[in-house]
C-alpha cells in the first residue's frame, strides 16, 4: 500500500533522518505542551498532579533500565552490524530471542510490582500521606501496564531505527501523548482522576501499535525462539549491563528528586515536572533527534573502522546541535515567564505557580547546551560498543547531582537572607517554597562535569575530535546567541509599555515580538561573524523545505543543515 511505503521510507543520511525525527518530535512536543496545558488548567498544582507525576517513577524505572538499556547500548549496534555483514536473517533471530525473553520478564516484573505497590510507593514519596498516597499507589498499579507495551514497542522500534526508517519510528511519541490527552479529556470525566492513569496505558498501547506498522516490508517474521545463549544475545547482554547500571544510577537521581519534592510544599513536584517538560522540548526536537539519527551511521563507521568518517560525522552532528540549542537556551532564559504563562497559564494554574515554574525553567536553560550534547556523545561510545566509559562517568555524574541537590536544599532552608534575596528577585510570595530550585541547579552543575568528562575520554579513545573546527563554530554561535538574548530582553521592556500583561494576548504579543527579534538578531550576527552554520542554514532555506545542499563522502552532509 502506498501509505505504508511513505511511512516506511528509508533516510539516506544523518541530516535527513534528523529532519524527520526533529519534525515529528516537534509535533510530539507541541502535543505534549497541549497535554500539560490541559493538566495545568484542570488540576493546577494540586495533590492529584503530584500523585500523578510521582506514580510515573517506578514504571519509568522498569522501562528505562531494561528496554532503553538494551536498545540504545546493545541491540541497535549489534543488529546494525548484522545488517552491515548481510546477515539480516540472523539478526532477526536475535531480535526474536530478545523479544521473547524481555516480554516474559516484563510481564512478571510488572505484575509483582503492581502487587507490592502499596509497600514500594511510600518509599519514594515519604512526604505523601492519606488520600494523596493512596491515589499515587492506585495510579502506579494501573501504569505498570505501560512498560509492557513500551518494551515491545522498543524492540520493534530498534528494527526501524537500524533500517533507518525514522519517520514511522518517530511517530510513536505522538501516539503516546495522544493517549494521555484522551485520558485527561475523556477518561477523567468518566472515571475521575484515575482516568489519567488509564490514558497513559492507552498511549503506551498506541506507541506499540505504530511500531508494528513500521515492520511492514522489513522481512521480519516472529518466531518462538528461546536460544538465550546465542552469540548475538550474549553480546547484547554484555553491552547492556554497564548501560543498565548507568541508567539505574540516573534513575536513582530522579527518585531522589521525587523524594525531595514529596517533602516540600504541595505542588513542588508539579512545577518541577512542568519546567522539566518545557526545557525537554528543544532537547527532544534537536539533541535527541540528531543523536538517534546519528547512531546507526556512527555504528556502521565504527564497525568498518572508518575513523576519519566517524570523526567528520560526529563533528558535523555536534555542531548542528550547538547551532540550534545555544540560541534557544538564551531565549528560553529571557522569555521564561512569557513561555510559562502562555503555555500553562490557564484555569487552576495561577500567577504564583507561573513565577516558580519560570524560575525553575531559567535554571534548566543555563545547562541546556550541556544536556543536549550528552545523548550524542554517549552514543558515540555505544557505536564503538563501549558502554563502560559512559557508565563510570554517569556514576560520578549522578553522585554529584544527588549530593549537590541535598546540600542546596539545606542551604535554601537555613539561610534566610539568601532565600529573601531570591524571593525578592523572582517576585515570589513568602509562601513560595524555593527549595525546589536546588534540583535544576544541582542537575545543571552535574551535567557540566559530565559533558567535559565525556569529551575528554572520547578524545582519548579515537585520537581527535575535530576540536579546532568545533571551537571556531562554537564561539561564533555563542556570541550571536548572547546578542539575540540582549535584544529580546530589551524588546520585552519596550513592548511592555504598549500592551497589557493581564491578558493572554498581551503576554503572547510581548513574548512573540521579543522572540522573533531575538531570532533575527541571531541570524544577522551569525552572518556578520561569517558563521558557517548560518550560511548553510540560509542556503538550505533558499533550497526550500530544508533540502540538502552538499553531501560529503561520509553520508552526513558536511554542507547540510536542518
Amino acid at each position: 500500500m502506498a501509505w505504508l511505503k511513505i511511512l516506511n521510507k528509508q533516510s539516506k543520511n544523518i541530516t535527513s533522518a534528523a529532519i524527520i525525527i526533529g519534525g515529528t518530535s516537534l509535533a510530539s512536543r507541541v502535543l505534549g505542551m497541549f497535554r500539560d496545558r490541559i493538566l495545568a488548567g484542570e488540576f493546577g498544582t494540586s495533590n492529584i498532579l503530584d500523585a500523578y507525576y510521582a506514580a510515573f517513577r517506578i514504571p519509568d524505572l522498569v522501562y528505562n533500565l531494561l528496554v532503553l538499556g538494551a536498545l540504545s547500548a546493545g541491540l541497535i549496534p549489534v543488529f546494525s552490524a548484522y545488517l552491515a555483514m548481510n546477515k539480516t536473517a540472523e539478526g532477526y533471530r536475535v531480535i526474536n530471542i530478545l523479544l521473547n525473553l524481555i516480554s516474559v520478564f516484563l510481564i512478571i516484573v510488572c505484575a509483582l510490582l503492581a502487587i507490592f505497590a502499596g509497600q514500594l510507593v511510600p518509599l519514594i514519596t515519604p512526604g505523601f500521606s492519606g488520600d494523596k498516597l493512596a491515589l499515587t499507589i492506585q495510579f502506579s498499579r494501573i501504569m505498570f501496564l505501560s512498560p509492557i507495551f513500551l518494551g515491545l514497542s522498543g524492540i520493534f522500534g530498534s528494527i526501524t531505527q537500524s533500517l533507518k526508517r525514522f519517520f514511522i519510528y518517530s511517530l510513536a511519541p505522538i501516539m503516546y501523548n495522544f493517549g494521555i490527552i484522551i485520558g485527561a479529556l475523556f477518561f477523567v470525566k468518566w472515571w475521575g482522576p484515575i482516568g489519567l492513569a488509564w490514558g497513559v496505558v492507552v498511549g503506551a498501547a498506541l506507541h506499540f501499535f505504530i511500531q508494528l506498522v513500521g515492520l511492514h516490508g522489513s522481512g521480519y517474521r516472529y518466531q518462538w525462539l528461546w536460544q538465550w545463549r546465542h552469540p548475538g544475545v550474549k553480546q547484547i547482554s554484555w553491552l547492556m549491563i554497564p548501560r543498565v547500571l548507568a541508567l539505574s544510577i540516573s534513575q536513582i537521581s530522579l527518585t531522589v528528586e521525587t523524594i525531595i519534592c514529596s517533602t516540600l510544599a504541595a505542588g513542588s513536584l508539579v512545577v518541577f515536572s512542568f519546567a522539566n517538560n518545557l526545557q525537554s522540548f528543544p532537547l527532544g526536537v534537536f539533541a535527541i533527534s540528531f543523536a538517534v539519527a546519528a547512531l546507526p551511521t556512527l555504528s556502521e563507521f565504527a564497525a568498518q573502522a572508518k575513523i576519519s568518517d566517524f570523526i567528520n560525522s560526529l563533528s558535523s552532528t555536534l555542531r548542528q546541535i550547538i547551532f540550534w540549542l545555544a540560541p534557544i537556551s538564551v531565549l528560553l532564559f529571557v522569555l521564561r515567564a512569557q513561555i510559562v504563562r502562555v503555555l500553562l497559564g490557564t484555569g487552576q494554574f495561577d500567577w504564583e505557580a507561573t513565577r516558580l515554574t519560570a524560575a525553575l525553567l531559567a535554571v534548566f536553560a543555563v545547562s541546556l547546551l550541556a544536556q543536549g550534547l550528552v545523548p550524542l556523545l554517549t552514543r558515540a561510545f555505544y557505536a564503538w560498543q563501549d558502554t563502560k566509559t559512559p557508565f563510570y562517568l554517569g556514576l560520578i555524574h549522578a553522585a554529584i547531582n544527588v549530593s549537590l541537590a541535598l546540600v542546596l536544599v539545606k542551604v535554601l532552608s537555613q539561610f534566610n537572607l539568601f532565600t529573601f534575596f531570591i524571593k525578592s528577585t523572582l517576585k515570589l510570595s513568602d509562601l513560595a517554597d524555593i527549595r525546589v530550585l536546588a534540583l535544576p541547579l544541582a542537575y545543571g552543575l552535574a551535567h557540566l562535569f559530565y559533558i567535559l568528562a565525556l569529551l575528554y575520554f572520547l578524545r582519548k579513545k579515537i585520537g581527535r575530535l575535530d576540536g579546532r573546527k568545533i571551537f571556531d563554530s562554537t564561539w561564533r554561535i555563542l556570541f550571536s546567541s548572547l546578542g539575540s538574548g540582549l535584544v529580546a530582553f530589551y524588546t520585552l521592556r519596550l513592548v511592555n509599555q504598549f500592551v497589557s500583561l493581564n491578558s493572554f494576548s498581551g503576554v503572547l504579543t510581548q513574548g512573540l515580538t521579543a522572540g522573533v527579534l531575538g531570532v533575527l538578531t541571531y541570524i544577522i550576527l551569525g552572518i556578520l561573524l561569517n558563521s558557517e552554520e548560518i550560511k548553510l542554514f540560509l542556503a538550505a532555506w533558499q533550497k526550500k523545505l530544508f533540502r540538502q545542499v552538499v553531501v560529503d563522502k561520509t553520508g552526513v552532509g558536511e554542507g547540510t543543515t536542518l
